[in-house]
């Protein structure tokens, strides 16, 4: 038994295994190597001494890899920071858009095409109705962030939306809907499952689709057909949280989504010879937590189910919010509305005046006495790694 274990343990101790006995894509064993090795001095290290008690310090080079529960946090609050740029004092919403739990094989043995039509489908959706007069008449800005997991690690592909709830009509005047969200939620539901179904069917029809592990009876064009058919049936329902209590709020609420993964370290509450616990929310109790556990063999294929396809982008800007909408309107949105502008706290910061900043951690300074450190030359203790695990 092994309490105090982290993800990288579970990946030291049975991914071996697992991999000679299952078939893995490229980048699940990317991920899973650098999993495996991240901060371990398979990726480098840098080497330091004190000027002043010539102590010396080690500290191993991470992997960056954005699977990696190790290697989130810095990155989320580099990206949250810039976000704050962007943001208005006006109302925002948390939509999130899901689809039947049937289509789930098809979208596994599909990852990048279904994976881009959700994205297709919310974006759509959301951006139509919003200039629809009949609901806003504008053009609106928002964020997608594509999870593909429930609590359980189980497969459940989803589009996380952080939606601005105003924008600018054709006259470029501000036009929002107060504390109310501006679109019906039924409608939305209706709008989104004809667009991503549609999508669907152009992918069968252009012979774009693959049929993998359960999604291989699909390859029959009446098996396709009832599941479509079935699709069509359900009330597909997308959500809409309560908005947000100001701009700083988003800011918080952005880090939330934006840099997690599937299960992060704090969750794993045991490892044995062959099973892994860990807690998950129960949302069947009112969404209490609850341990459970699984073996081995099971946790790391749950694991490497949301390694996301290759140079797949998982965070996506539309309208006012777009890269080249954003500096020109969100300018005119701010004077419009009056608001004062956010400054970025990390920009053109290095980073150690970040981690001095975040965690009040100097490393510039020796942790023994407090006298300034320099760099040692790395060159003797570089380990290069082996070409399945460079990104």
């Amino acid at each position: 038994m092994s309490k105090d274990c982290t993800i990288q343990d579970v990946f030291h101790r049975f991914y071996p295994s697992f991999e000679s006995t299952h078939s893995i894509s490229p980048a699940q064993r990317k991920a899973a190597y650098h999993i495996m090795n991240c901060k371990t001095g398979a990726f480098g290290v840098n080497v330091s001494v004190c000027e002043d008690c010539g102590c010396i310090s080690v500290h191993y080079n991470s992997c960056r890899d954005r699977c990696c529960p190790m290697c989130q946090e810095f990155p989320k609050e580099k990206w949250v920071d810039a976000r704050r740029e962007d943001i208005l004092d006006a109302p925002y919403f948390h939509v999130v858009f899901t689809v039947p739990e049937e289509l789930n094989p098809i979208i596994y043995s599909n990852q990048k095409f279904l994976y881009t039509a959700l994205y297709h489908a919310a974006s759509d959706t959301l951006s139509e109705l919003a200039a629809d007069s009949k609901y806003l008449g504008t053009d609106i800005g928002y964020i997608c962030i594509l999870h593909t997991w429930g609590s359980t690690m189980n497969f459940h592909p989803h589009i996380h939306a952080i939606v601005l709830g105003g924008g600018l009509d054709v006259k470029n005047h501000w036009k929002d809907n107060g504390k109310e969200f501006f679109l019906p939620i039924k409608v939305i539901s209706k709008i989104f499952r004809g667009k991503y179904m549609a999508e669907l069917k152009q992918l069968w029809e252009n012979d774009r689709l693959e049929f993998h592990g359960s999604a291989a009876p699909y390859k029959n064009y009446y098996t396709f057909k009832e599941l479509l058919n079935t699709c069509y049936a359900k009330e597909w329902i997308p959500y809409c949280k309560k908005p947000f209590d100001g701009a700083e709020s988003v800011i918080r609420y952005l880090g939330k989504y934006t840099h997690r993964i599937a299960i992060s370290n704090y969750r794993i509450k045991d490892m044995t010879e062959s099973t892994v616990t860990f807690s998950a929310k129960d949302y069947k109790n009112q969404g209490l937590w609850k341990e459970i556990t699984i073996s081995s063999e099971e946790f790391i294929r749950r694991f490497l189910m949301h390694v996301p396809p290759k140079r797949f982008v998982r965070i996506r800007h539309y309208g006012l919010l777009s890269s080249r909408n954003k500096k020109k309107k969100i300018t005119l949105c701010r004077n419009i509305l009056g608001c004062k502008k956010y400054i970025s706290k990390l920009k053109d910061m290095d980073a150690p005046a970040i981690i001095r900043l975040l965690y009040n951690k100097d490393i510039c300074k020796c942790s023994s006495c407090g006298g300034k450190i320099i760099p040692l030359s790395t060159e003797q203790h570089f380990i290069k790694p082996k070409p399945h695990m460079l990104c």
